[in-house]
This record gives structure tokens, C-alpha cells and sequence, in this order.
């Protein structure tokens, strides 16, 4: 399940390094060690008009919760508008928990805003802490919203998803600090930001061709 990539540094010298996973194989692995089938994601699709709403409320309580720690509050407010752009990802990331459709393109989603946050700096020890909250507001919200017998699927699949969700993040983490090692960086931090920055730039043309 591993596949090769080759990168440039500056100069065009292509590095090699080892992606850890395809984001759909990764998908179909994580889907099966959670046990999340078909009746969870018709289930999750049933509850994003009771928790879709909520968005805009996560999302606060997901960056104030990074805010608290000062290196990631200047990293979060170091350019004027991003807070509130990150707020507006959030939310959207947050409807697509509710989509019902889990298929690569969605792990491919996943794996860049995973890639996005870590070139930023915001790593796995700050992410993952905050999935925690994610999952702290949704399912208190899931327990309010829903009285009957039907929380407990309900909590059911959405466990399921977030544990899908924070495999593919971490994944995107290990792939972008497996590049910046590769790209000769030892620091974990900045390894971690440039492997990032790296699979997200653009592909470079080949030798000899133009951008077309």
C-alpha cells in the first residue's frame, strides 16, 4: 500500500521519497478497522440537517481552543483574514462529516486540509487535542437533539467517522514530515511545515516542457 513520489528541490534535483499510503486505499483500510459500513453513512447523511447548524459553533470553540496556546494563536493571527477563512473551511469540512459520501475524492479532501493546517505549523499534538472538542460538542448536541433509542446508532456513526477522519489527518502528517526529511530538513517542525508546502505546490513542468 506504499507508492513512491519524486519532488524538486530548488535547482529541479527530484527527490524520492516513500507516500505512506493512497488516500483511498487508507479510506477503505480505516473504514474497515472502524467497522463503518453503508448503514452508518446513510445514518450520518440522515443527521446533517440536525447537525450541519451547528458548524459555525465548532468551529469557534475548535480555534479558540488552538488560540489558547500563544505560538499557535501568532501563527493563527499572523495574517489578517485567516481565522476567519480557517472558520469558513471548518464549517464546510464539518457539513461534509454529514455528506454520506466517503469515497477518495473525500479522503483526498481530507488529506489536504490535514496538509494545509501542518504547513501552517499546526501540528498533530494541536490537532488531534482539538478533534477532541469536535467530538465533545457534537455528540452533547447529538444527546440533546435526539431523546430516543436512535442517539445511540446516532453516536455510533459519528464516532465511527471521526475516527475515520482523525486516521486520515494523521496520515497527511506522516506523508508531509516522510517529504521534508527526504527534502533534507531535521528539525521536526520545520520538516513537518515544508514537506507540507511541498505537496502542496503545484506540480513542477517536466524537462523540457512548458506549462502547456
Amino acid at each position: 500500500m506504499t507508492s513512491p513520489g519524486a519532488f524538486a528541490l530548488d535547482g529541479g534535483r527530484p527527490v524520492r521519497y516513500i507516500c505512506p499510503v493512497d488516500p483511498g486505499e487508507l479510506l477503505d483500510l480505516l473504514k474497515g478497522r472502524t467497522g463503518f459500513t453503508e448503514a452508518h453513512a446513510a445514518l450520518l447523511r440522515e443527521l446533517g440537517q440536525v447537525m450541519a447548524p451547528i458548524a459555525p459553533e465548532v468551529a469557534l470553540a475548535f480555534y479558540d481552543y488552538l488560540g489558547r496556546d500563544p505560538e499557535l494563536s501568532e501563527i493563527l493571527h499572523a495574517v489578517p483574514g485567516r481565522v476567519e477563512r480557517l472558520y469558513g473551511t471548518f464549517a464546510h469540512w464539518y457539513g461534509e462529516l454529514f455528506s454520506g459520501t466517503y469515497d477518495r475524492a473525500y479522503a483526498e479532501r481530507r488529506r489536504r486540509i490535514g496538509l494545509v493546517h501542518a504547513r501552517l505549523g499546526i501540528g498533530p499534538r494541536a490537532m488531534i487535542p482539538a478533534m477532541g472538542i469536535v467530538q465533545e460538542l457534537s455528540l452533547e448536541h447529538l444527546r440533546t437533539a435526539l431523546r430516543g433509542p436512535e442517539v445511540f446508532s446516532a453516536v455510533e456513526a459519528f464516532e465511527k467517522i471521526v475516527a475515520v477522519e482523525i486516521g486520515l489527518i494523521e496520515e497527511s502528517y506522516l506523508e508531509a514530515l516522510a517529504l521534508g526529511f527526504a527534502l533534507g530538513h531535521r528539525d521536526l517542525r520545520r520538516a513537518l511545515a515544508e514537506g507540507a508546502a511541498a505537496l502542496l505546490a503545484p506540480p513542477h513542468p517536466g524537462p523540457g516542457r512548458g506549462p502547456g
